[in-house]
């Protein structure tokens, strides 16, 4: 695997990586965002508390964010994947596939029985990508939908 491939576990030490990365990927999208000085040492905060599992690919060209918690109905534990964002530059070179397979594979070894994760229709790429990987957004035939609200 090309070193620029490689994904790999993001410690405390790459916030500032993984904040430039999130941080790139909610304005293009035009939501809002802390400044970098705010939204470094919380990423750092959440990794090092084990809040949250980031995963980079290559040098700056990708980030994976997730969530693990408690699953109700087993001893296991759920994901939720809460970004997954490659560089524009870099898209459809699989980099993407490559974060979101290691996403998975880091999920099981948490001890992960099952992943989540939202997208919106409009996004085309993101939903090939994550249908490809087996996700479906099906429900006994009728299609699943993601709500949320600010509180």
């Amino acid at each position: 695997m090309p070193a620029e491939t490689e994904v790999r576990t993001a410690t405390s030490a790459d916030a500032a990586v993984a904040a430039g990365l999130l941080h790139d990927f909610n304005t293009e999208f035009g939501w809002p965002m802390p400044p970098l000085g705010e939204l470094t040492p919380r990423m750092a905060e959440l990794i090092d508390g084990g809040e949250a599992l980031m995963l980079l690919v290559g040098e700056e060209l990708g980030l994976a964010v997730v969530r693990l918690r408690p699953a109700l109905i087993s001893r296991g534990r759920d994901a939720y994947l809460e970004e997954l964002y490659v560089v524009p530059r870099r898209r459809g070179e699989g980099l993407g596939r490559a974060l979101l397979e290691a996403t998975m594979a880091a999920a099981r070894a948490a001890g992960a029985e099952r992943i989540e994760l939202g997208t919106s229709t409009a996004d085309v790429a993101a939903r090939g990508l994550y249908e490809s990987c087996g996700f479906t957004n099906l429900e006994d035939g009728a299609t699943m939908l993601f709500y949320e609200r600010d509180l």
